[in-house]
């Protein structure tokens, strides 16, 4: 069945609820002055303009819908083609140069996504295996349910693309998850590279994701020994602060589009 478009949507919302036109601008009007912006007001001849048009509200205007009709803001939204969990889809297809922090925001927790919710018991766990012939049984799972997992209660950051740091250790382009309650250096004996921790470090001019060692008032930030970039040294609480310590890393292990770095690569400033 074909939608209706979002004018006739509208007004069968109204419809439905059983006001009028005069109802809605009675109500827009109180809104607006709640908020101290005229914008938020509807009139009775726009609103009959906006039923019987394909013109588009404005966002002022579209909250004032959405608060009186009663109807998620994200929802209306989307009745005019703004999704906005694409938002994550399209950052990801804009990648930027230097490391940040980023979110891992969920814009609408009542729409569910397809989720893992009986696993096979007949593999086993511990050996690498598709995820697909793990899976007994995929469902339409709440997102809000999904965000009990304490994905939220987490910091991420992104790896820039030109952050060769840890390389090939964490490489460009990678997703962190930050725990923000280790922000000290941790003095532990490390058997192995994989051993070391990893901090995200916030900087004057940026971020950074590295290996770390605090020497008096100094910050080091340490690269791989494998990588092109030199050891950087801040002064501690003042140039550099530890934002936390990387527990988990989301990343390619090959890409040909991203060819290993030479001498021409963009390194981070040495300070």
């Amino acid at each position: 069945m074909t939608a209706l478009p979002p004018n006739e949507q509208l007004k069968d919302l109204r419809s439905r609820l059983g006001i009028t036109t005069r109802d809605v601008a009675e109500f827009s009007l109180r809104i607006a002055e709640a908020e101290g912006n005229p914008e938020f007001q509807i009139s009775n001849a726009w609103l009959t303009q906006i039923e019987n048009s394909d013109s588009v509200p404005s966002i002022f205007k579209l909250y004032s819908l959405s608060a009186i009709y009663r109807m998620k803001f994200t929802d209306l939204l989307r009745l005019y083609g703004l999704d906005l969990q694409k938002l994550g889809f399209h950052q990801l297809a804009a990648p930027l140069p230097h490391t940040h922090l980023t979110t891992l925001e969920v814009y609408d927790a009542d729409r569910t996504v397809s989720f893992p919710i009986r696993f096979d018991r007949s593999f086993d766990l511990d050996n690498t295996n598709l995820l697909s012939r793990m899976v007994e049984l995929w469902g339409e799972v709440p997102i809000a349910l999904i965000q009990h997992l304490d994905i939220r209660h987490s910091q991420y950051g992104y790896v820039g693309l030109e952050d060769y740091t840890l390389y090939p250790l964490l490489r460009p382009g990678s997703f962190v998850q930050i725990d923000s309650r280790v922000r000290k250096v941790q003095p532990l004996r490390r058997r192995t590279e994989f051993d070391r921790p990893i901090y995200f470090v916030e900087l004057r001019d940026g971020y950074a994701c590295s290996w770390c060692d605090l020497l008096d008032d100094q910050l080091l930030l340490l690269p791989h020994p494998l990588s092109p970039c030199n050891a950087r040294k801040f002064k501690y609480g003042t140039d550099a602060e530890i934002v936390g310590q990387v527990t988990a890393v989301a990343m390619k292990l090959s890409d040909v589009s991203d060819p290993a770095p030479d001498g021409n690569a963009k390194l981070p400033k040495r300070v």
